[in-house]
């Protein structure tokens, strides 16, 4: 005999909304990660985790550039346009319980065409890990060139730190960003 708590159904999972894209005239490569994590989705701001490597790895990649402090979420933002770097992911919205790829489901994809209109530089796309990177024939029908990169995500501890930054030097420098 079951008991009424095995006979429930599962709780479903929270839909979430994704952030708003960084991005504009100036923007050249966009980075796509594939969905906020919870951090960021409370921060309203893209690598809000303390452990996610995305900003660090950009400090280390324009050393005499020095990015404002990680409060000045505004400051970052615009220190990361003026290298012509835009910031969106490939989700719209999900469900999705905790905060990794691997629990993503009923995932709405967002409107690239859309974006590409206000951002005529742009011919690049950075996917940041191999869920965004999944969807780079939909970044590559509208003519930008897809480049897959190590996941700055601390989930990604496979690869070291100075590996993740020459793998992305390598690629901005492929495309004239450095």
């Amino acid at each position: 005999m079951s008991s009424p708590a095995c006979d429930s159904p599962a709780p479903a999972a929270t839909r979430w909304q994704g952030l708003a894209p960084v991005a504009d005239a100036r923007t050249r490569a966009l980075v796509l990660g594939s969905f906020p994590g919870l951090r960021s989705l409370q921060q309203q701001q893209y690598y809000a985790h303390p452990q996610n490597q995305f900003w660090p790895l950009l400090q280390a990649l324009w050393p005499a550039c020095p990015q404002p402090a990680r409060n000045d979420y505004a400051g970052r933002c615009e220190w990361l346009l003026s290298r012509g770097l835009g910031l969106w992911d490939v989700y719209a919205s999900c469900e999705r319980e905790g905060s990794l790829d691997s629990a993503i489901r009923a995932a709405e994809v967002n409107d690239f065409a859309g974006l590409r209109l206000s951002c005529p530089q742009l011919t690049l796309a950075l996917h940041n890990g191999g869920e965004s990177y999944r969807h780079a024939g939909r970044t590559q029908a509208l003519g930008l060139a897809a480049v897959k990169l190590p996941s700055t995500s601390p989930a990604n501890a496979r690869l070291r730190f100075e590996a993740k930054v020459q793998a992305w030097r390598e690629a901005l420098a492929s495309h004239q960003l450095l």
